[in-house]
């Protein structure tokens, strides 16, 4: 049985919508789902089936990679011509790569993929309040959409993204 949290907006600032789930496979349905209505609802159809795809992606890897029982999606609109999606999971100490898989292998691409579609993806690593140990990781894309949005933030107030971190280049062999 999948446990998940109905889709949460953000109380301030720019648009957005969390949602805390399982970290299972059948969570990428969610994923998809909550993309591609969430980027209906704010008039941008043209890029849902990209965000789609990303944040499908993001919850592959988080099953196969991470650890803990759940993951949070979020998707969200920090400007009128950007929107940023992320997975955030509990293995801080397993980070994303991009590697250059054999051409007979079935997995390996997503990272590719992601690095195709975005404008930009990394990671951040996350403290926890309490203790101040690193206890998760948030692997985050933003897409540069096709069309602006009217939903964005007023002018001035988008977040400059501190401390990221850009994954690592595909390997080439």
């Amino acid at each position: 049985m999948t446990t998940m949290s109905l889709p949460r907006p953000r109380m301030k600032g720019y648009p957005g919508y969390r949602l805390t789930a399982d970290r299972a496979p059948e969570t990428a349905k969610e994923a998809r789902l909550l993309a591609r209505v969430t980027m209906a609802v704010w008039g941008l159809e043209d890029d849902a089936e990209t965000a789609a795809l990303v944040m499908s992606e993001f919850v592959a890897n988080a099953v196969r990679h991470a650890h803990g029982p759940l993951i949070v999606l979020t998707v969200s609109l920090p400007a009128f011509d950007r929107v940023y999606l992320a997975v955030t999971d509990r293995s801080p100490d397993r980070r994303p790569q991009t590697r250059t898989p054999d051409e007979d292998a079935a997995n390996g691409r997503g990272l590719l993929l992601v690095d195709n579609l975005a404008d930009c993806w990394g990671y951040d690593l996350l403290r926890s309040h309490r203790i101040g140990e690193l206890s998760a990781k948030r692997v985050w894309a933003e897409l540069k959409l096709v069309r602006r949005s009217a939903l964005g933030p007023a002018a001035g107030t988008t977040k400059v993204r501190s401390g990221a971190r850009r994954a690592a280049p595909a390997s080439r062999a």
